[in-house]
């Protein structure tokens, strides 16, 4: 192993065991390129969509991951992630390629799965003012109990 690499891969007090890479891809005309970031290293949830980092997985798709979240707010609490790595909501529907319509078609089907189709909240946080701590979209799944409005 090059020695540069022996050390801890996060400068941040990231986990050590991430080995997620990066892979750009840029395409388009030059008024308008489209960028796709596959993996981005240091991120948490690129890390489990690439298997990289444990998860109890509840389905998936070939763009999109479910699994429970370690936290859980409600007696369900699903989290859906892209395998691409997008920051946010605002920068996942930017994308204009029908990822966000699969995050929502997932989040149904976990749902429905979990025996709380009829009763349910999908939340996207975005940005640290509206709660989101990882810099990586994910829809939250809660369900299992009323859930109270106005929320938190």
């Amino acid at each position: 192993m090059p020695k540069e690499l022996a050390g801890p891969l996060h400068q941040r007090g990231g986990a050590p065991w991430v080995r997620s890479s990066a892979t750009i891809y840029v395409g388009g005309g030059l008024e308008r390129p489209h960028v796709k970031i596959f993996h981005v290293p240091d991120c948490l949830f690129c890390g489990i969509a690439a298997g990289d980092i444990p998860a109890t997985v509840v389905s998936s798709s070939a763009r999109t991951v479910a699994f429970r979240d370690i936290d859980p707010q409600a007696p369900v609490h699903v989290l859906v992630i892209t395998r691409e790595h997008h920051a946010n909501l605002a920068e996942l529907a930017a994308a204009g390629d029908g990822l966000l319509a699969e995050v929502i078609e997932q989040a149904q089907e976990v749902a429905a799965r979990e025996g709380v189709a009829e009763g349910h909240r999908v939340v996207f946080n975005t940005g640290p003012d509206g709660g989101q701590t990882v810099g990586h979209v994910h829809a939250h799944v809660l369900g299992g109990r009323p859930m109270h409005w106005p929320p938190g």
